[in-house]
C-alpha cells in the first residue's frame, strides 16, 4: 500500500495551503476528476436502487441540532455557532436533521414507504490539529448520506438493500472490506436512544448481518448516540482502522421530530430512520482508491482513461481527432505528443493511464487504432470508432476489467 499524503500531492491530486487552513484540502483537476466519476457512481447507483435526491445547506440554527440530539451529545465536534440576525447558526455536523425536517415538509403516507432519501453534502467537524491527516481527518467532508424512511416491517430488508450496495461499490472501486464491525453502546457512552430502541435497533442489524452472510465483530463504545450501526472497517497504509461505510438504525429522531405516516389503518404511526453511507465520505473514500491502487485507478475513475501518442508531429492531427471523438463518447482522453519527450518517456509518463494507443504513419492512414493496456496487453490495431465504442462500454461496465479476453 501507498501512503496517500505523499503519493497524491505527487500525482497533483489534491493539496492544502496554510491560508486555506489545516484540515481543508483543496481538489487538483485530476484529483476532482476522481472525485466527480465516484459521485457520479454513487448518484446513479443510488437513482437505480429507488433514491430521490435532494440537496439542503450547510447551515441550520442551533436549535435544530438541539432537536436532533447533536447538540447535546456532539457540540464538542462541532463548530461554534455564529451570530445571525439575532439567531444562533451552525455549520452542520450531520446531514440527518435536515432530511428529517424535508420528511415532515407534508404529510406522508404508508404507501410512499419506504423513501429513500439521498444527498452528497457537505459537513463540518471541528477536528484537532494533531489528528489532521490528507484526505482521511479533515474539517470538511463531502458525505454520501442517505436516509431511508421506512415501517418496522420494513426495516430488514432496507439494511440489506444497503448492504449490497456497499459490496457492489466495493467491487466496482477494486477495494475490499478489512472487516465488518456491530457498533454497540459502551457502558459510559451517552445515549439518546431508550433501552427498548438500542434493543430493538440491534436485534434487526443482526438479523440482517445474519441474512446476509457476513461475518462481524461486536465493538462496545463505538455506535453512534442514537442508536447501534454496522461500520465496514478499511485499513490504511500503515495498517490503521478506519470506518468507510456504515449502516444504522435510529428510532430516536424520528420521536424527536414527530415523524409520522399515515398507516392502512387511517391512524398515525412512527417511522424507523435508517442512515446509510455506501462510501463514506469522498475525501476518505479517494484517500483509501490512492493508497490501494497506487494511483492506478479502474478506468472508470482514472482521469485521464486514453493517453494517445503520436509518433512524431505529422500524427499529431489524427491524434487530436481521436481525442476528439473520445471526448464526444464521454471518455477522457488526451494528446501527449512528442514535445513532451520520447516516445519511450511518454509511455513512462501514462504508465497509470489504463489505456495508450501510439499512433504512427500506419496507423493514421489507415484510421486505426493499437492499444497498449496498463497490465502491459496489447490489443492489435482496429478501426478508430470500434475502438472507442469498445472502451466506452468496458468503462462504463464499471466492474474493473481493462479488457475481456475474448474481445
Amino acid at each position: 500500500m501507498h501512503d496517500h499524503r505523499k503519493l497524491g500531492r505527487e500525482l497533483e491530486l489534491f493539496d492544502t495551503d496554510p491560508l486555506i487552513g489545516a484540515g481543508l484540502p483543496y481538489w487538483l483537476p485530476d484529483g476532482a476528476t476522481v472525485r466527480h466519476a465516484l459521485e457520479e457512481y454513487v448518484r446513479e447507483a443510488e437513482r437505480r436502487a429507488g433514491y430521490r435526491h435532494v440537496a439542503s445547506p450547510v447551515l441550520g440554527k442551533r436549535e435544530l441540532y438541539e432537536i436532533s440530539g447533536h447538540w447535546e451529545h456532539y457540540s464538542a465536534d462541532m463548530f461554534p455557532p455564529m451570530e445571525l440576525g439575532g439567531e444562533q447558526v451552525v455549520l452542520r455536523p450531520s446531514l440527518c436533521p435536515h432530511h428529517a425536517v424535508i420528511y415532515r415538509s407534508r404529510s406522508r403516507s404508508y404507501r410512499e414507504l419506504p423513501l429513500r432519501m439521498a444527498e452528497l453534502g457537505g459537513m463540518y467537524r471541528s477536528e484537532l490539529s494533531g489528528v489532521l491527516g490528507g484526505l482521511t481527518r479533515v474539517r470538511a467532508i463531502n458525505l454520501n448520506d442517505a436516509h431511508l424512511f421506512c415501517t418496522p416491517e420494513q426495516v430488514v430488508d432496507e439494511v440489506l438493500g444497503a448492504l449490497g450496495m456497499i459490496d457492489r461499490a466495493y467491487a466496482a472501486l477494486g477495494i475490499s472490506a478489512a472487516r465488518h464491525r456491530l457498533s454497540l453502546p459502551g457502558p459510559e457512552q451517552p445515549s439518546a436512544a431508550t433501552p427498548d430502541s438500542w434493543r430493538r435497533s440491534t436485534e434487526l442489524l443482526v438479523s440482517a448481518l445474519d441474512r446476509a452472510g457476513i461475518r462481524y465483530e461486536a465493538a462496545r463504545g463505538e455506535a453512534a448516540f442514537y442508536g447501534p450501526k454496522i461500520d465496514v472497517q478499511i485499513a490504511d497504509a500503515a495498517g490503521r482502522e478506519s470506518t468507510l461505510s456504515t449502516v444504522q438504525i435510529d428510532y430516536h429522531q424520528p420521536e424527536r421530530f414527530d415523524l409520522t405516516y399515515v398507516g392502512a389503518d387511517g391512524a398515525r404511526h412512527r417511522p424507523v430512520m435508517v442512515h446509510r453511507s455506501i462510501i463514506g465520505s469522498v475525501e476518505r473514500a479517494v484517500a483509501h482508491l490512492i493508497e490501494v491502487h497506487g494511483g492506478a485507478f479502474p478506468g472508470w475513475l482514472a482521469p485521464v482513461q486514453l493517453a494517445v501518442l503520436p509518433l512524431t508531429d505529422a500524427e499529431s492531427g489524427p491524434a487530436e481527432a481521436v481525442v476528439e471523438r473520445c471526448l464526444e463518447r464521454g471518455l477522457r482522453a488526451e494528446v501527449l505528443g512528442p514535445e513532451r519527450g520520447t516516445l519511450g518517456a511518454r509511455v513512462r509518463l501514462a504508465r497509470r493511464v489504463p489505456y495508450q494507443a501510439v499512433i504512427g504513419a500506419r496507423e493514421a492512414a489507415a484510421g486505426d487504432l493499437a492499444l497498449r493496456l496498463r497490465d502491459g496487453r496489447r490489443i492489435e490495431a482496429r478501426p478508430v470508432d470500434e475502438v472507442i465504442d469498445r472502451l466506452a462500454a468496458r468503462i462504463a461496465a464499471r466492474d474493473g476489467a481493462l479488457w475481456d479476453a475474448g474481445e
